[in-house]
């Protein structure tokens, strides 16, 4: 399917959803990992409705994912930052400064080093054969990551009418269910992925106690289980869509106010467990 076309897709589905209804346009929403997967379709659907995104990647050269969005649609801004370089992240807070962001959406993270379709490919994560040098990689990606692109991009949420900061955490780091299958085994796996899953929400409950008392309202996302290209050719039963589980994630956060402040969201706006 062309990106023209599939673009088209997102506007109709948009459009049958009502989600164009629920906040005015010409806002503005900053996305990190914005190339691929989860944050191209935060980014398809939010530029789709008419806002301002600030596509943000690590790639060196320009995804060409996020070339096709922004011909397609002229308000998206294509930035190069890598939520593991501080100075790549204190170099976009300089050229955004003054900028109100409505939704600073923390997407970009890390799952596993290997394919998720290849066999034993996360032999890293498992306890007995656990690289203890890859959790360094899992914090510094999926937690100190977050918390300096909020660090720096704080005072241009407080700024926005809507005053959002999001981030996609993971029911995987939930610490009071354990991580058991639907059919009672247990799955003893991405130790790293989990633990650090579990850091980010800590982080994020203690950013919305912060600035509560500014109008900022946190939240983190479990996003449920979506059929990206992470997958590969894997046959996973129960995974949503993109468009479908990302329209649902952007009407909860519409809907959001601060009374939601510290919240860990499915995605469709019910609690989930921490």
């Amino acid at each position: 399917m062309s990106a023209r076309i599939k673009n088209l897709f997102t506007l109709l589905f948009i459009l049958a959803s009502g989600l164009t209804g629920h906040s005015p346009l010409a806002e503005t929403v900053l996305i990190t990992g914005s190339n691929q997967g989860i944050g191209l379709e935060f980014a398809r659907q939010y530029a789709a409705r008419g806002w301002t995104v600030i596509a943000t990647h690590r790639r060196e050269t320009t995804p060409d994912s996020l070339a096709q969005l922004a011909a397609e649609f002229p308000q998206v801004r294509i930035e190069r930052m890598d939520v593991t370089d501080a100075a790549q992240i204190e170099g976009l807070g300089a050229k955004l400064k003054g900028m109100p962001i409505d939704v600073l959406l923390n997407n970009a993270g890390m799952v596993r080093t290997d394919p998720l379709d290849q066999p034993g490919g996360n032999a890293n994560q498992l306890f007995g054969t656990l690289d203890y040098k890859l959790l360094d990689d899992f914090i510094h990606t999926n937690v100190a990551g977050p918390l300096k692109i909020c660090e720096t991009f704080i005072e241009n949420v407080k700024a926005s009418k809507q005053k959002k900061i999001v981030a996609i955490s993971s029911a995987a780091g939930t610490i009071t269910m354990p991580p058991f299958m639907p059919n009672g085994a247990p799955i003893p796996d991405h130790y790293w992925y989990r633990i650090s899953k579990t850091a980010l929400n800590s982080a994020m409950r203690l950013l919305s106690a912060q600035f509560k008392g500014d109008g900022v309202t946190v939240v983190m996302f479990h996003p449920g289980g979506v059929k990206v290209e992470s997958f590969g050719d894997l046959d996973i039963p129960g995974l949503e869509s993109p468009e479908a589980a990302i329209g649902k994630m952007i009407r909860t956060i519409d809907g959001l106010n601060l009374k939601d402040s510290g919240r860990f969201l499915q995605n469709d706006g019910k609690d989930q467990p921490w």
